[in-house]
């Protein structure tokens, strides 16, 4: 009888020992996960090597179902602080409802950390706007391909890969529509011009050419669209020059000084005057010469 209770006993010690054991591999294996999720998001901010401040980034996507808001031409602002860095980007609708640093199958495990989306509203420049979410993305390194998976009202996680390039310091962008401008002679130069306004899908190509003559400047501007059909500025109205391909305008300019025009547009289905900011930067001319060289 005293066998058979101490068999039983050491059967009980035995399974109980197992059960913990079980249960503490369980949790080693939670931890784990939770660990790495974090450490994730902890990694993501030690390989930037960019002094701290605001920049301009571009924000890129494996995915067209997957990108910025048109508005921001595939661009978002990107913050470096104490060599930590995120990029704020707005995205084209509330559809997406969740991010996360890392694959897919990571973000799906207890206790991953998401990324919440805020909801900004988007001015596209024609009079419409619209409500997106917008996300804070911590930047694991500049210039190459990172996992940043997705979930959307469906409820389901995708693999991605995004990068984000070309950051350039708000600061330089400021200065260089601060900067000083310099007197230019009579002449036809190529000059390099600034552009705001819209919906990010049309611009106009710099340098633009610009003629100047008994101090009044003249630029000719192409868009990148053939669908404008007139342009105001100073209230005056200015037709295309051109009939065939993008159009070209002949508008005069005031150089060194954000100017306000409009752009009509008839890619849409009735025409839109979009209000624009053009500003042409001296400093930056380079004289066009003729075929003799003068």
């Amino acid at each position: 009888m005293r066998k058979l209770f101490r068999n039983k006993f050491t059967y009980i010690v035995a399974m109980t020992l197992v059960c913990a054991m079980s249960l503490a591999a369980c949790g080693n294996k939670n931890t784990k996960a939770e660990t790495e999720s974090k450490k994730a998001v902890q990694d993501a901010t030690e390989k930037i090597a960019l002094s701290d401040g605001t920049y301009t980034a571009e924000f890129t996507t494996d995915s067209s179902m997957f990108h910025v808001n048109d508005a921001y031409d595939n661009k978002g602002t990107l913050t470096v602080k104490d060599g930590k860095a995120t990029i704020h980007v707005a995205l084209t609708s509330t559809h997406i409802v969740n991010l996360f640093l890392g694959t897919a199958k990571d973000a799906s495990k207890d206790k991953a950390e998401l990324l919440e989306p805020t909801v900004e509203t988007v001015d596209y420049g024609d009079g419409t706007t619209e409500e997106v979410n917008a996300f804070d993305i911590p930047v694991p390194v500049l210039d190459e391909e990172f996992d940043l998976a997705l979930i959307g009202t469906k409820g389901k996680w995708y693999d991605h890969k995004v990068k984000v390039s070309n950051a350039t310091h708000a600061d330089a962008d400021a200065s260089v529509s601060e900067s000083a401008g310099k007197e230019l002679p009579d002449g036809t130069y190529n000059i390099n011009l600034d552009f705001e306004g819209g919906s990010g899908k049309a611009s106009i190509a710099s340098p633009a050419e610009v003629t100047i003559s008994s101090g009044a400047a003249i630029a000719t501007v192409q868009w990148s669209s053939p669908n404008y059909d007139y342009m105001i500025v100073d209230g005056q109205k200015y037709m295309p020059v051109n009939t065939d391909g993008n159009s070209v305008f002949e508008i005069p300019v005031k150089l060194d000084t954000p100017m306000q025009v409009i752009g009509d547009t008839v890619a849409m289905s009735k025409p839109h005057e979009v209000e624009y900011t053009l500003t042409f930067h001296s400093d930056s001319a380079t004289e066009v010469l003729g075929e003799d060289g003068e």
